[in-house]
């Protein structure tokens, strides 16, 4: 088998994986809906009191908010994807398995892992963003070009989203407990993705920083690709770059975990 070939059925394999919890999945666009209608009241509140915040007007914001719901278990906001089973992996020893497959493990994880956002964006962020639209005032473009642009940032901020996830992952070679570092990786992906709030309404210096960090990639990107509030080349250039240089540090981060398993003899 090809080795394009190799990696695009263990996409399907992630896709199939996730596909069989269907209580999960249900569960998981229930709980999407009714934590995006709580949000939407409380952005309602907060824009009536400052029509303009953030360069958004309430219909936009209200918008932000199901495109959150949709992409959080697609890109994995809060983290919950590979990683656990990775570190899991790595602190059994089954690790050694891995890295004498005919694959390259990171590609394998990549792919594993696109998988599953594919699943979880059409599983789980369909039905939120079509229930809000229905229910609220929103501004989600009717031109087919605008939704392919922001398709495109999505694709890129899964490839940002896993590398981050990946060199979390790796630090298991070195940490003997990673609940820490996988509590941190939940904080700053719902911090610093605009989970929380978008990060143009972070004011001064932390607003400037917040924007150029790679959680941004992730949902005020994506986000504001759709709404036209970003350039669309400019936003892939941001996410290309971005995933270019953290694929790089994990490329890195795996030789010197490689070395680490021969030298130990793992």
């Amino acid at each position: 088998m090809g080795s394009g070939r190799l990696y695009a059925a263990v996409a399907a394999g992630g896709f199939r994986r996730y596909a069989t919890y269907r209580a999960a999945t249900a569960a998981g666009v229930f709980t999407n809906t009714v934590f995006g209608v709580i949000l939407v009241y409380t952005y309602v509140a907060l824009w009536d009191e400052r029509p303009h915040l953030g360069g958004y007007d309430q219909a936009q914001a209200v918008t932000y908010v199901w495109i959150g719901q949709a992409l959080f278990a697609a890109l994995a906001i809060q983290g919950g994807g590979f990683e656990n089973e990775l570190m899991e992996r790595i602190r059994t020893g089954d690790i050694a398995t891995d890295l004498y497959r005919p694959a390259d493990l990171q590609l394998w994880w990549l792919a594993n892992d696109l998988g599953r956002t594919l699943f979880q964006l059409l599983g789980r962020g369909v039905v939120p963003v079509v229930f809000g639209a229905w229910c609220f005032p929103t501004a989600l473009p009717r031109d087919p070009l605008a939704w392919a642009a922001f398709l495109v940032a999505v694709v890129l901020g899964a490839v940002v989203s896993f590398a981050v996830r990946y060199l979390v992952a790796l630090s298991a070679f070195w940490l003997l407990d990673g609940k820490g570092v996988l509590q941190l990786l939940m904080i700053t992906g719902l911090f610093c993705s605009g989970m929380t709030l978008p990060l143009n309404v972070f004011p001064g210096a932390l607003g400037e920083v917040v924007r150029v960090l790679p959680w941004s990639a992730l949902l005020q990107v994506p986000a504001d690709v759709l709404m036209g509030k970003a350039d669309p080349l400019g936003a892939y250039a941001f996410a290309a770059a971005w995933a270019v240089v953290l694929l790089a540090a994990g490329r890195l981060l795996q030789a010197a975990a490689t070395r680490r398993v021969v030298v130990q003899g793992g």
